[in-house]
């Protein structure tokens, strides 16, 4: 999946500008309705296994290794690592999001700190704002927590894609608090297709012509 062309501003500007900061922070409280409320409250409350799927245990092994290597400088532990890419995988996919964007959206974001909060006090990996434990959530949800903070950033983006009718730009701007504004879903591509591209066998060995017939 490719976002819009709308991204313009030059990259490295923008990486420049953002770089080592917790971005979320300017997103409001909205308004919602009882029945948008009690579905975004489904959703995080689900606790079926995070076990991620994939086509195979080869493509499993595959993307776990390449991810994995991306990761190795922010994150040195290979068992943490681990958890975290499964739970990455698994939160997206569950939320109909490609993992890779939710990487590159993490990663300008917190900068893979889970302990990260911004100016305003988002929370964690996603920058989850508190008030979203209140509206759709319980308290006794911790934003901390790897897999809470994953399942709430996914539905959220899930949710504001919905709203935009599949318009990532302009989801993304709302994740942020930035309607309209090109920067941060410039920087969110830049981190997507520059650092957690990835390429599934299938489609690599069609790519170079030595697909399996």
């Amino acid at each position: 999946m490719r976002l819009p062309s709308l991204f313009s501003l030059p990259l490295v500007f923008l990486l420049c500008a953002f770089a080592g900061t917790a971005q979320a922070g300017a997103q409001r409280e909205e308004d919602l309705s009882a029945s948008v409320r009690a579905a975004l409250h489904a959703a995080v409350s689900d606790r079926s296994s995070p076990e991620p799927v994939f086509r195979s245990v080869e493509e499993k092994h595959r993307w776990l290794t390449e991810m994995s290597a991306k990761l190795v400088k922010r994150m040195p532990d290979a068992q943490e690592r681990v958890d975290f890419l499964k739970t990455v995988h698994y939160e997206a996919t569950r939320a109909g999001l490609d993992p890779q964007l939710v990487l590159g959206l993490i990663q300008v974001e917190s900068g893979f700190k889970k302990y990260a909060v911004s100016s305003a006090g988002a929370r964690g990996y996603m920058q989850i704002m508190p008030f979203w434990v209140r509206a759709i959530g319980t308290p006794d949800n911790n934003l901390f927590h790897l897999r809470t903070n994953l399942r709430y950033g996914c539905t959220i983006l899930r949710h504001y894609l919905d709203i935009e009718k599949g318009d990532l730009y302009r989801a993304l701007g709302r994740y942020n608090g930035s309607l309209g504004k090109p920067q941060y879903p410039s920087l969110v591509r830049g981190a997507w297709e520059k650092h957690w591209a990835y390429v599934p066998a299938r489609l690599a060995q069609v790519d170079n012509g030595t697909s399996a017939r």
